[in-house]
C-alpha cells in the first residue's frame, strides 16, 4: 500500500512539473498571438452581402487567375479560404460534394485538447504530443470566441469507482487546467458522490466514489463549417459547392512542372470548365491521396482512414448540461457521452475502414456503444436498441508524415507538405485545431508559390465568424417579441444562425394562429421552420440532403423525423429551385438512401430481423386478433388501403400519402410494399425486448382492438335491453 501512495506521489509531482516546465518552454513570454500587436494584425471588414451560388459559379468560370484554389469544403478548406482571403489573397474553393459533406459534420461535436492525449503525453514523455494538446487548447478558446453563437463551454464528468483514482485524475484533470492557462475555459472540480449523483442522476451509484468535472466546449459542427465558408464568402472568396476536380492541370516553369489551375466539373448542372491558379490546396481529409496521386501517380499513400461511430438517443439519457466521459473501455478506448440539441450523443468508435464518399455504421458498432454506456448508467435506465434515433460514421483521416523518411509511423497533429510541383497538402490534424492548420498552410502556400499578400500574417485570430458579430445570449428575447416566434423556435434559431436570425426571421410565413404569429415548423417535433429552408437556398443548399442534413441537423438528431419532414422540406426547395414534379420525387428518393445507409436507418431495419420472437401464446393470440381486425378482407396481409381505411375511422382522413407510406416503412421489413403477420410479431416483440421504442402501425393496431372491442360491447348492450324486463 505504502509502495503504490509513493508511486502515485512520484507520477502526480512529476505531471504538475512537467506540465509547468513544458508550458514555459513552450509560451513566447514576449507576445501572445492572441493580442494585436500593430495595424497590419487587424481583421478587414466584411466586403459585400452573400453573393447566390449562380453569381458565384459565374466568378470561378470568368477566367481569371486566383492566388489560391483550394480543394475541399470541410472544416480545414472552408478555414484555408478564410485565412487567404482576409489576407487579401484571390481565393476560390471547390466542393464536390456540399460543405462539412464528410468528417466536418460526423464528429463527436467537441472543441477539446484531448484529456487522453495530454496522459499519453506526460506519462510517455512526447513531447510533440503536449505541443498538440497546448495548441489545441489555445485554439479551442479562439472557437469559443469566434463564434459563440455555435460553440459553447461543456462540463464533463468522469466518474470515479475506485478511491485511489480520485487523486490521480484529480491531477490529470488539473494538469489539463495547467497547460490550458489564461486560455482556459472554467476551472475543474471535485465532486462528492451525493454531488455527482444529483447532478447525474442517470449514474451508476454501486461503487461510486465520486467525480471530477472539467470542461471543454461543443459546437454544432456542421454549421460552424458553413459559417466559415460564408464568412470567406462574405470577405471576397468564391466558395462553390458541388464543384468537383477532374483534372489537375500543369505548366513549364523554369524548367519544371508547375500546378497551375483545374479542371473541374459542376455536379448541378454537369458543366466542366478550367479554373487557373497559382497555387492549388488539397485539404481534402480522407480524399488525400486520391488528389496526390493526381498530381502525381507514382506518389506513395499517406492517410490511413479510421471509422468513428456515434449513435444518439433520447435527451432523458443525460442531463442538458453535464457530460460524461468514460475514460477506458472494455477495449481501452474512449466514450463519451454528451447532451447536443436536447439529444444525447454517444460515442465514438475507432477502427480501421476503407475510404468511401458514403460510410455507414455496423451494428456491431452500435451494440459496442450501447454495451459500455450501460456500464455507466443505473438500472433504472434501460439502454434499448431501439432508442437509437440515428447512427453515422465518419471517416478520421490518421496520415503518415511524407517530410520525415519513416514514413510507417502515423502523425499525430497535422502535416503540410509541398510536392515538386507545388501542390500544397494539408492533411491529419483535428476539427479544434482547423485554424492554425489553415495558417499553417496558407504560410507554406505564400512560400512555395511566391504568392504577395495584402498581409502577412494571419488575422483570423481575431475575427468572429458569420453571425457572431451582434450575438448575445438573450437575443432570442428580441425575437420573439419583435417577430412572434415560439420560444424554442428563437432560442434554436439564434443559436444557429447568431445575428443572421433576424434575416431568416423575416422569411418565415404567418402561422393563422394567436401564437406563435410566425413560423411553420416542418416537423413538430423539433425547432425548424419554413424559413430556414428558404434561407438554406440562400447559404448555397443545392439538394434535399444538404438540408436535412447540414444546413438543418435533422438527419444528425432523428433519421425517422427526416424522412417525415421531406415531402414540406422538398416543396419549399423547389419553390426556391424552381424544381419540377419529377425533380422532386429524386431529391425524395435521394434522401431517403442517405438517411437509410448513412444516418442508420437501414442497420436499424436490419436490426429488428435479428430479434427472435419472444412472445406468450396469449400475446401472440392477441396480436393475430388485432392484425386481422386491420386485414379485413382476409388476405392475409396488411396493405396500405388497410392502414388508410384504419386511420379514418379514427378520424386522420387527411393523411398524407407520403405518411401513410412512411408508417407502411417503418414494419414493412420484406420491404414489398405490405405488412405480413410475421414482421407485425417480429415488431411487437422487439418493442417488447425494447430493441424498438415505438411503432406507429401496433398502436394503430391496439386502437383498432379497442374499438372493435367497443362495438361488440354495446352491441351486447342493445340485445341485453331489448329482451324486455320489469
Amino acid at each position: 500500500m505504502t509502495s503504490r501512495f509513493y508511486k502515485f506521489g512520484v507520477t502526480a509531482l512529476s505531471a504538475c512539473i512537467g506540465s509547468l516546465a513544458a508550458t514555459w518552454v513552450c509560451t513566447d513570454r514576449n507576445s501572445s498571438p492572441y493580442v494585436v500587436h500593430n495595424e497590419i494584425a487587424r481583421p478587414p471588414k466584411r466586403k459585400r452581402t452573400l453573393p447566390p451560388r449562380p453569381e458565384q459559379m459565374k466568378s470561378l468560370q470568368s477566367g481569371e487567375e486566383y492566388d489560391v484554389l483550394i480543394i475541399g469544403g470541410g472544416a480545414t478548406g472552408a478555414g484555408c479560404a478564410l485565412d487567404a482571403v482576409t489576407r487579401g489573397l484571390k481565393t476560390a474553393l471547390v466542393e464536390a460534394d456540399d460543405f462539412a459533406s464528410g468528417t466536418s459534420s460526423r464528429s463527436t461535436k467537441l472543441i477539446h485538447g484531448g484529456v487522453r492525449y495530454l496522459q499519453k503525453a506526460i506519462l510517455g514523455l512526447d513531447f510533440e504530443q503536449y505541443r498538440m494538446v497546448k495548441e489545441a487548447l489555445q485554439e479551442r478558446a479562439s472557437m469559443l470566441e469566434s463564434a459563440p453563437h455555435l460553440a459553447h463551454p461543456l462540463p464533463i464528468m468522469l466518474p470515479v469507482y475506485q478511491w485511489w483514482q480520485v487523486p490521480y485524475y484529480w491531477v490529470g484533470i488539473k494538469c489539463y487546467d495547467l497547460v490550458a492557462g489564461d486560455r482556459n475555459v472554467k476551472s475543474s472540480y471535485y465532486l462528492s458522490k451525493k454531488d455527482a449523483l444529483e447532478l447525474f442522476p442517470m449514474l451508476k451509484k454501486d461503487k461510486l466514489c465520486g467525480a471530477i468535472v472539467y470542461y471543454d466546449g461543443q459546437q454544432d459542427d456542421a454549421r460552424m463549417c458553413l459559417a466559415v465558408a460564408l464568412t470567406a464568402a462574405r470577405h471576397g472568396a468564391t466558395v462553390c459547392n458541388h464543384v468537383e476536380v477532374k483534372e489537375l492541370l500543369k505548366k513549364d516553369e523554369n524548367g519544371k512542372k508547375v500546378l497551375c489551375g483545374a479542371k473541374v466539373k459542376d455536379n448541378i448542372t454537369g458543366k466542366e470548365f478550367t479554373v487557373k491558379a497559382k497555387c492549388i490546396i488539397n485539404a481534402t481529409g480522407p480524399f488525400t491521396d486520391f488528389i496526390r496521386k493526381m498530381d502525381d501517380p507514382n506518389v506513395k499513400t499517406i492517410c490511413c482512414p479510421s471509422s468513428g461511430v456515434h449513435i444518439v438517443l433520447p435527451g432523458y439519457y443525460s442531463p442538458d448540461q453535464m457530460g460524461l466521459l468514460d475514460p477506458s473501455t472494455s477495449d481501452g478506448r474512449v466514450i463519451f457521452f454528451l447532451p447536443w440539441q436536447r439529444q444525447t450523443i454517444a460515442g465514438t468508435t475507432d477502427l480501421p475502414c476503407d475510404i468511401t464518399h458514403n460510410p455507414s455504421p455496423t451494428e456491431d458498432e452500435i451494440q459496442f456503444i450501447l454495451n459500455e454506456i450501460k456500464n455507466y448508467l443505473n438500472t433504472d435506465v434501460e439502454v434499448r436498441r431501439g432508442d437509437v434515433l440515428s447512427a453515422w460514421s465518419g471517416i478520421r483521416p490518421l496520415v503518415s508524415d511524407p517530410n520525415k523518411e519513416d514514413t510507417q509511423s502515423l502523425a499525430r497533429n497535422h502535416i503540410v507538405h509541398v510536392s515538386p510541383s507545388n501542390l500544397v497538402t494539408i492533411a491529419g490534424g483535428k476539427w479544434t485545431t482547423y485554424r492554425a492548420m489553415a495558417e499553417h498552410t496558407i504560410d507554406a502556400a505564400i512560400k512555395a508559390c511566391n504568392l504577395k499578400p495584402e498581409r502577412p500574417e494571419a488575422v483570423t485570430s481575431y475575427l468572429k465568424i458569420e453571425g457572431g458579430q451582434g450575438w448575445t445570449p438573450t437575443m432570442y428575447i428580441r425575437l420573439v417579441q419583435d417577430f412572434g416566434l415560439e420560444c424554442e423556435v428563437a432560442q434554436h434559431l439564434a443559436k444557429s444562425y447568431g445575428d443572421r436570425a433576424f434575416a431568416v426571421s423575416k422569411m418565415a410565413s404567418l402561422t393563422g394562429k394567436r401564437w406563435p404569429i410566425i413560423g411553420n415548423r416542418v416537423h413538430p417535433e423539433f425547432p425548424y421552420i419554413d424559413a430556414e429552408i428558404r434561407y438554406g437556398v440562400r447559404e448555397y443548399a443545392c439538394t434535399a440532403v444538404d438540408m436535412i442534413a447540414r444546413r438543418l441537423r435533422l438527419a444528425f438528431l432523428n433519421v425517422q423525423a427526416a424522412s417525415e419532414a421531406l415531402p414540406v422540406i422538398v416543396d419549399l426547395m423547389g419553390e426556391e429551385l424552381h424544381w419540377s414534379k419529377d425533380e422532386k420525387e429524386r431529391q425524395i428518393k435521394l434522401a431517403n438512401e442517405f438517411l437509410a445507409h448513412e444516418m442508420g436507418q437501414m442497420v436499424n431495419r436490419t436490426s429488428k430481423e435479428r430479434i427472435p420472437i419472444k412472445l406468450s401464446k396469449d400475446e401472440i393470440q392477441t396480436y393475430v386478433k388485432r392484425f386481422q381486425l386491420i386485414d379485413k378482407d382476409k388476405k392475409g396481409y396488411v396493405s396500405i388501403n388497410d392502414i388508410r381505411r384504419a386511420l379514418k375511422s379514427f378520424g386522420d382522413a387527411d393523411v398524407s400519402g407520403e405518411q401513410l407510406h412512411e408508417i407502411l416503412r417503418e414494419i414493412d421489413t420484406n420491404m414489398n410494399g405490405q405488412v405480413e403477420l410475421d414482421e407485425y410479431l417480429q415488431m411487437m416483440s422487439a418493442i417488447k425486448t425494447g430493441d424498438v421504442a415505438y411503432s406507429r402501425f401496433a398502436r394503430m393496431a391496439e386502437l383498432e382492438e379497442q374499438k372493435h372491442e367497443a362495438a361488440q360491447l354495446k352491441q351486447k348492450i342493445s340485445v341485453d335491453r331489448s329482451g324486455g324486463g320489469l
